[in-house]
């Protein structure tokens, strides 16, 4: 019974590194998410389409990594959260990394938000800019039109 004990304890205490390593990694591509979003904030103020570009795809990346490493993570909690023999489950430093987790994931969605609004922003600028353009062109006539061509016409002569 005490083999069987430790043996479940070995393989509890390798699931905890294992769930710790993914959610610091997971940690590490928050960061960097949060990175990209600063450097996508400034690309939406400077007008620079192209760096924003760059940047929306880099961040479709890491979200999805971020997705493959919650597919992880998520098994990994559920078989941590089932209590051992003696009756007790300890997650300590996995529980403070699922905290800042948590606000890490916070802080995206709140900058994620800005970014939002500020291209919404920019989108609006750009939109009247472009009708702005169409108002003169839409207005001109003709290059003949001005010229005025005689209204009488001499039939006698």
């Amino acid at each position: 019974m005490a083999a069987q004990y430790e043996g479940e304890v070995q393989k509890r205490v390798a699931m905890l590194r294992r769930l710790r390593e993914l959610l610091l990694d997971q940690r590490g591509k928050f960061e960097n998410y949060l990175r990209v979003l600063d450097h996508e904030k400034g690309d939406i103020e400077s007008g620079d389409v192209d760096r924003l570009v760059a940047h929306v795809e880099i961040e479709e990346a890491i979200v999805s990594e971020i997705f493959t490493f919650q597919k992880a993570i998520d098994p990994l909690e559920e078989l941590m959260r089932a209590p051992l023999a003696a009756g007790k489950t300890d997650l300590g430093e996995v529980a403070s990394l699922k905290d800042s987790l948590q606000d890490l994931k916070t802080e995206v969605l709140k900058r994620n938000e800005e970014n939002r609004i500020l291209l919404r922003a920019r989108m609006d600028v750009i939109r009247s800019q472009v009708m702005a353009l169409r108002k003169p062109l839409g207005s001109r006539h003709a290059v003949y039109a001005e010229r005025t061509a005689g209204n009488l016409v001499d039939i006698g002569a």
